[in-house]
Formats: C-alpha cells, sequence, structure tokens
C-alpha cells in the first residue's frame, strides 16, 4: 500500500523550460519526442498541489554547455507557459543534470518538512532521472510521475538511434524499483485524497526504519 500523500509530500517539477522543445539540439537532425501530454499532465499536477496548500518546487537548468539552450539569460531559458512557479514557489537554479548538485535543494526540502517526493519534468534519462537517483539516495521517498515526463531520441556511441518512445521507457525501467516508485500522474492525483491500497511502494535504498514510516 502507498500511503496519502499530506504535507510531507512535495511536487518537483524539473527544468519545464521552452529550450526542451529544440529538439534537433538534443536529439539531432529529424528528432522527435515521446509523450506530448506530458505539459498537460505537469500542469494537472500542479493545479491539485497547489489547491491543497502541498510544496511545489522548480528546478531551473542554466547550463555550463556554450551551445545549450537552457541558459537563464536566454529566451530559451524561461519556463514553458502554464507550468510557471507561483509567487513564494521555491526555484533552484542549477547547471549540471543533477537537482541536488551545487544547490540548496536538499536544504530547503528539509526545511519545509519534506521526506516524499514526486517528480515530473524534463528530460526523463537526464536531469530527471539524475534528480531521481540523487533523491533515492539521499532517503526520500521518491515517485516519478512518468506521464508527466518526456524526452527525444538518442543515438549511441556506435551510430543506433534509438527512439524517444524506447528511451523513456528504458530510463523508467532503471529507476523504477531501486531509486523511486513510477506512477501514473492519475494515480499521484487519488493520492492526495486517499491511500491506494492497490499500489506498492518498491523503492530501495532505504534503511528499514524508512521503509516502514
Amino acid at each position: 500500500m502507498i500511503r496519502r500523500f499530506q504535507s510531507n509530500t512535495a511536487l518537483l517539477v524539473i527544468d519545464a523550460q521552452k529550450g526542451v522543445d529544440m529538439l534537433e539540439h538534443w536529439g539531432g537532425p529529424g528528432a522527435h519526442r515521446n509523450n506530448p501530454d506530458a505539459e498537460e499532465n505537469i500542469r494537472k499536477l500542479l493545479d491539485r498541489w497547489r489547491s491543497r496548500g502541498k510544496p511545489v518546487l522548480f528546478t531551473q537548468h542554466d547550463s555550463r554547455e556554450p551551445k545549450s539552450p537552457l541558459k537563464v539569460a536566454l529566451p530559451t531559458g524561461a519556463f514553458k507557459e502554464g507550468i510557471e512557479p507561483a509567487p513564494g514557489e521555491i526555484v533552484v537554479v542549477k547547471d549540471v543534470n543533477g537537482g541536488f548538485i551545487g544547490t540548496k535543494l536538499e536544504i530547503n526540502l528539509r526545511r519545509l518538512g519534506v521526506s516524499r517526493l514526486v517528480v515530473t519534468g524534463f528530460f526523463t534519462n537526464m536531469c530527471v532521472e539524475t534528480t531521481v537517483r540523487q533523491a533515492g539516495n539521499m532517503g526520500f521517498e521518491t515517485y516519478l510521475a512518468e506521464d508527466a515526463c518526456a524526452t527525444t531520441n538518442r543515438t549511441g556511441y556506435d551510430g543506433v538511434r534509438h527512439d524517444a518512445k524506447t528511451v523513456h521507457a528504458l530510463s523508467v525501467a532503471s529507476m523504477h524499483g531501486e531509486f523511486c516508485t513510477a506512477l501514473k500522474s492519475t494515480e499521484a492525483l487519488a493520492l492526495l485524497d486517499s491511500d491506494a491500497p492497490a499500489l506498492d511502494c518498491v523503492q530501495g535504498n532505504r534503511t528499514a526504519q524508512e521503509a516502514s514510516a
């Protein structure tokens, strides 16, 4: 069973910035993305989290890479329409893939009394995955709303091109059961109202005390 999300459960939105739509930068010529519904699912989660007065945090990528469109000083570094932080919500600016590296994300979460995270955003196999892995290792009970995430196709070192749907699915599979529990955004929304007896928290890397909390 997964217990109801209460005041100790934060929604974390990773890098929902306009630059993620510059697909050729991320996936090369003819690039494509999976899950066109990701933004709408993020908005639904944001609306419900805010209406319940639960913590909402954002990361904003300010890349070290000179050609990256994810730079705060560029128009493409701005947040996507309808997924902007509301007044008073915490925005953590990062310059690498992991949201906890060189930032105050952990401090902010601990100060808010957050021990459970629901993670959404871009890209599934990059900044979302890195942050989820770190959160799981740091002892946060971490949930990935996988249909509120998306990524692009990727080309391997051997020249093999992997489609975006496969990249997303394998990234989720790598995280689920070790660093987080993956679920649908509808399941995350339902958990704001009641326990989910049919679902299990399958995250590893937690102590027995954390797992029974």
